[in-house]
């Protein structure tokens, strides 16, 4: 993606939307390359197996029915003065060029892409169908059904191509989410460049409505941020000094700076992009066969059009070949591939916009088929059912007060670097600031020793308690998670509870798995007693602790040698070798390593469990609208083909076959977009 204006600035508002350069402007150049300020090479994403392509038309949608609304009113004339007024003057060559001009105002585009296709060698294409069809449609004099029959091709075609860049369009906008430019500080000057040649360390000026070119470090004190780009959740984020930033963020209130720690194309959406892009290259089994089918279907159904025409009079009496050829013409507009052609991909492609709008990152659409038959989800407990932070879950204070005992501690563990230290810190609140800390000693493996306000404060494991042999609650001794026990002047004052805080939607993610009858499976690295504590609370049907990787990789090919199919979701390093070796590998985007962002097929962008159950639903929704479509449309094809053969159907029933089957299945496939997850 380029700009051609280096000292333009996309805008946008608090919701992400973007106020200038819109999208529908941007498509609209596509197809002509045109100049503008976010001008996009987007060939590549364009191009289609089968050299069909419906997604890169430049014109407005009355354009583009335009020629069939004066067709369909030259037809309607026509009819009228063949059937009702009966003038003597519309007969002969007058009538056939009144039709031929219907005929042409559609059907022009269609016969050219038939010569075009017959040039590359690829000569049985529905074009050729069709225009072999309605041609001989007036070689026998059937003027009106000939008109019909490419006007209503022609209809379906833009309701395609409409349908197509719908479908696309929540994949196509997020090429609006990368700004070609950024404002540099060089000095005490702010000068726009290039954010491809932004190098590492450089200081990026983020002003209000700005999106983040590059991955960085905030320096400004604190920053308001849309991070729907990244995350599909709209809710601003508050980022503090010294924290990360992404690529793609908006900037919602003041101006901030930003150190640049990532270069332009190894930024987090930078990786989204590209996975988004080759998701489209990476076709459904379904829909290589359909495509691979085509191919086969159409130059049979040729030879049996041939054969319905010119047979019969090798047994047939009365042989008429006008009354045969139009069987055989019938018979080539049913059997017309293009219901099967176009709907079953749009259904994957809509499956992926849809996953997209809800966070998830489809890297192919054979994902969404694997998906659909999960039958084991294998997750990871740090990072992705828990936030891999410590965090103060529970205070038990003993003859003193609450406050007085999170003031004393965290007092004391200001003067240590632990993370657990941290945890009791940020649960204080500040309390702790107006504190004297004095005669502090560190006590290795068992805790801190120092005076608060004059008294003596021990704050440690239970191996401390023992030292200095002071007694305490003994049933603390059971608990699977982190203790931090508090001794005030030689008495035990109470404890602290520490433990990885669960997310929000865990326990609803597992749930609703379980009602898909899909089973649960947890590993960790964690002691077994957190792991089984964890595992407990959430109602996860088996979970394994104590494991180093390589007893994870083991874990999941016991699983894969019962030949069930299994999804594994994991956020570390560690965890990539065992998210390539599931049948989908899911990673957690937000916090997740780039290893396992890049070894994934699935990426969840806004770390939420749940949204494996969204995975798994859209899979199945997409499943499902694709064999719908392919039973409708071999259904209605089979069914009015037999009755073309016999002569008991005419031209408008097989435009209902082929065009009217088409547009059915190409609404069934783009609802899947207005569905809601």
């Amino acid at each position: 993606m380029k700009n051609t204006e280096s000292q333009h600035h996309h805008k946008y508002d608090a919701n992400g939307k973007q106020l200038c350069c819109t999208l529908e402007e941007k498509i609209n150049r596509i197809t002509d390359n045109q100049a503008g300020c976010c001008t996009v090479d987007y060939k590549s994403e364009h191009a289609d197996d089968d050299g069909h392509d419906h997604s890169g038309d430049d014109r407005t949608t009355f354009q583009m029915f335009l020629p069939a609304i004066i067709s369909f009113i030259f037809l309607i004339v026509a009819i009228g003065l063949d059937n009702y007024f009966t003038p003597t003057w519309f007969a002969g060559y007058v009538s056939l060029s009144w039709y031929l001009i219907a005929y042409l105002l559609v059907g022009y585009p269609v016969l050219k892409e038939a010569y075009e296709s017959i040039r590359k060698g690829e000569i049985f294409s529905e074009f050729f169908l069709m225009g072999i069809a309605t041609i001989g449609a007036f070689a026998i004099g059937e003027y009106a059904e000939g008109v019909a029959v490419m006007l209503f091709y022609a209809i379906g075609e833009i309701f395609q191509t409409l349908a197509v860049q719908r479908a696309k369009k929540n994949i196509k906008s997020l090429l609006d989410q990368r700004p070609d430019t950024a404002t540099v500080m060089e000095g005490e000057n702010a000068v726009s460049k290039k954010a491809s040649e932004i190098t590492i360390g450089e200081i990026i000026q983020l002003r209000p409505g700005e999106k983040l070119a590059l991955d960085g470090k905030l320096l400004s004190d604190n920053a308001s941020l849309n991070t729907a780009a990244l995350t599909g959740e709209s809710k601003p984020d508050t980022k503090q000094k010294g924290e990360i930033v992404l690529a793609g963020m908006i900037n919602l209130n003041k101006v901030v700076l930003v150190e640049v720690t990532t270069a332009y194309t190894d930024s987090k959406l930078s990786q989204i992009l590209q996975m988004v892009q080759d998701a489209t290259a990476k076709k459904a089994p379904t829909e290589l066969f359909i495509r691979k089918f085509a191919k086969i279907y159409t130059p049979i159904v040729v030879v049996l059009a041939i054969g319905i025409c010119l047979l019969p009079m090798l047994f047939v009496e009365n042989y008429n070949f006008n009354d045969w050829l139009y069987r055989a013409l019938i018979f080539l507009v049913i059997s017309c591939p293009c219901a099967l052609v176009i709907s079953i991909p749009l259904g994957y492609f809509g499956g992926i916009g849809a996953a997209s709008k809800n966070g998830i990152l489809f890297k192919g659409s054979n994902f969404l088929d694997i998906m659909a038959s999960i039958q084991v989800v294998v997750m990871d407990k740090t990072g992705t059912l828990t936030k891999g932070v410590f965090q103060v879950q529970k205070v038990v204070a003993v003859g003193i007060s609450e406050d007085d005992l999170v003031k004393y501690t965290a007092a004391l563990e200001t003067k240590s670097t632990h993370p657990v230290g941290t945890a009791i810190i940020e649960y204080a609140k500040g309390s702790e600031k107006n504190a004297t800390v004095t005669d502090v000693e560190e006590i290795a493996g068992h805790g801190l020793k120092g005076k608060v306000d004059g008294n003596e404060i021990l704050a440690g494991n239970i191996k401390l308690m023992k030292k200095f042999n002071i007694s305490y609650d003994t049933e603390i001794d059971n608990t699977p998670f982190t203790i931090i026990v508090i001794a005030i002047n030689q008495k035990y004052a109470g404890y602290f509870l520490i433990a990885d805080e669960i997310k929000e939607d865990a326990k609803e993610a597992i749930e609703s798995l379980h009602k898909i009858n899909v089973k649960t499976v947890m590993l960790s690295g964690d002691k077994q007693a957190v792991v089984d504590a964890v595992a407990k609370e959430l109602n996860i049907d088996q979970a394994y602790g104590d494991l180093l990787p390589e007893n994870k990789v083991e874990k999941v090919e016991e699983l894969i040698s019962q030949n069930l199919k299994i999804a594994f979701v994991g956020d570390g390093v560690n965890d990539a070798p065992v998210v390539a070796l599931a049948d989908a590998g899911i990673a957690m985007g937000g916090l997740g390593s780039d290893a396992t962002i890049e070894t994934a097929d699935i990426v969840i962008q806004n770390d939420q469990p749940y949204k494996i159950f969204t995975a798994i639903n859209i899979g199945k929704k997409t499943k499902q609208i694709v064999y719908q479509n392919i039973g409708l449309a071999f259904a209605v094809k089979a069914i009015v083909l037999i009755l073309g053969a016999s002569g008991l159907a005419t031209m408008w029933e097989a435009v209902f076959a082929d065009v009217g089957v088409a547009l059915l299945a190409i609404l069934n496939a783009v609802r899947i977009q207005r569905m809601k997850f």
